[in-house]
């Protein structure tokens, strides 16, 4: 398979968290798992770019990078207030012009959004720059509260963390549920976010810290092909339909009901990619009872039908 090149623009002083998002994802060959990326780093012009961690980081390539990159990462920009070098604003426009992916980690939206990439066109990034990007640039559409927005030629991430989960995204769209969850694991990363959740929580009230949904949702996580309703993620967490409700809203963005929904459909693509079970067969693994009910949600949720999924991200005789 060829692989899928991914160019990372430093630009100084480059935040090195943000680009360590892209790297650990798409640059690092990991035992057991297939390449499908190759990776590297270039700036304005090769030579030393200093960094916010207090020392420098020394590239061997320029701008011609950008020529050959099939997805162009942009991991923060730290003059948002300043124009941006016209030769790099050039460079990522030609990049998106010749159908290169251009993704924008944290501030390295307002780069995008001065290129005139994010024109008229929903966008995110941290969200303590929401307003700053908002009033520099009125005709983007900014969504303050968001962890990533994926327009498919185009993604925005908010900031740290949100990164890791913008480039699992993509992940999962150019190879796959499985593929991706294989990268997960090895960083030791929690299951997937989706884009749409909260930036942050809910701030807590004073008095007694809420406590962590995390023994019901490992629960609820292995029993998925049980008829789980949020009645009975209520009962295990010995509280009401409401209090739970409160809480999964405040700790992780989503109604219980949602989250229990993404679960079945995150199950029902690992079995799509790695089995050859039918569609029926799966629906009753994931608790999603019909293959009817399954293709529905599978439609709203991936937007393709589950055979066009399995075709194209099945099982390929060289990964077996």
């Amino acid at each position: 398979m060829k692989l899928h090149r991914v160019a990372a623009l430093v630009l100084a002083p480059q935040a090195t968290f943000e680009l360590a998002c892209a790297q650990e994802v798409f640059g690092v060959r990991r035992p057991s798992l297939p390449a499908r990326y190759a990776f590297e780093v270039c700036g304005e012009r090769p030579g030393a770019v200093p960094t916010l961690a207090g020392y420098d980081m020394v590239v061997s390539r320029g701008l011609a990078a950008l020529e050959e990159a099939d997805t162009v990462v942009v991991p923060g920009w730290q003059h948002p207030g300043r124009p941006a070098p016209p030769a790099v604003l050039d460079a990522v426009r030609r990049a998106h012009r010749r159908g290169a992916r251009l993704v924008a980690i944290c501030s390295g939206a307002f780069l995008l959004a001065e290129a005139g990439l994010l024109s008229r066109r929903r966008a995110t990034t941290h969200w303590r720059m929401a307003a700053e990007l908002a009033a520099r640039f009125p005709e983007v559409q900014v969504e303050p509260d968001t962890l990533y927005v994926d327009l498919g030629d185009v993604a925005t991430s908010a900031g740290t963390a949100a990164g890791i989960d913008l480039c699992l995204h993509l992940v999962r769209g150019d190879h796959g549920a499985a593929y991706a969850a294989q990268i997960a694991r090895h960083m030791v990363m929690p299951p997937h976010r989706e884009g749409g959740q909260l930036q942050y929580a809910a701030p807590a009230s004073a008095g007694r810290p809420a406590e962590s949904l995390a023994r019901v949702l490992d629960w609820a996580a292995g029993r998925l092909h049980e008829p789980l309703t949020v009645e009975d993620l209520a009962a295990r967490a010995g509280l009401s339909p409401r209090t739970l409700a409160r809480r999964f809203t405040g700790q992780l963005g989503v109604s219980p009901g949602r989250w229990l929904l993404d679960q079945r459909i995150a199950a029902a693509r690992a079995l799509l990619e790695e089995t050859d079970l039918t569609v029926e067969t799966i629906a009753g693994r994931v608790g999603l009872s019909s293959a009817t009910n399954l293709r529905r949600r599978f439609r709203s949720l991936v937007h393709t039908t589950p055979g066009a999924y399995r075709r194209s991200f099945g099982r390929r005789e060289e990964d077996a």
